[in-house]
């Protein structure tokens, strides 16, 4: 399942605990209002543990891009050059898109 998957279902899981935690307010029930409250925290681990994961998935595709850049620089080769700082500038997007 990719992260992409794995934080819309935290999103979700999140929003139904605030339904569950609200529902459960609204009738008196601390049972269902801390069960809700649960489901709504799991949510939002579910979505910072997706986050983290393409935070890292962007820093080894940025520094891979920055290694390949400075071997197309060695060898002058100005195609593996732009191929590398499209890989960095790609794996920094991924990182910032995942803050």
């Amino acid at each position: 399942m990719s992260n992409g998957i794995k934080r819309v279902k935290g999103a979700f899981k999140e929003v139904a605990g605030k339904v569950e935690k609200a529902a459960g307010r609204l009738v008196g029930s601390e049972e269902v209002a801390v069960k809700g409250r649960a489901r709504e925290l799991e949510g939002r681990g579910e979505q910072s543990a997706a986050k983290a994961r393409e935070r890292v998935k962007g820093t080894v595709q940025e520094i891979a891009g920055k290694v390949q850049k400075h071997a197309g620089d060695v060898i002058d080769d100005d195609e593996m050059m732009a191929k590398g700082k499209l890989r960095e500038v790609k794996g920094q997007i991924r990182q910032k898109a995942n803050e």
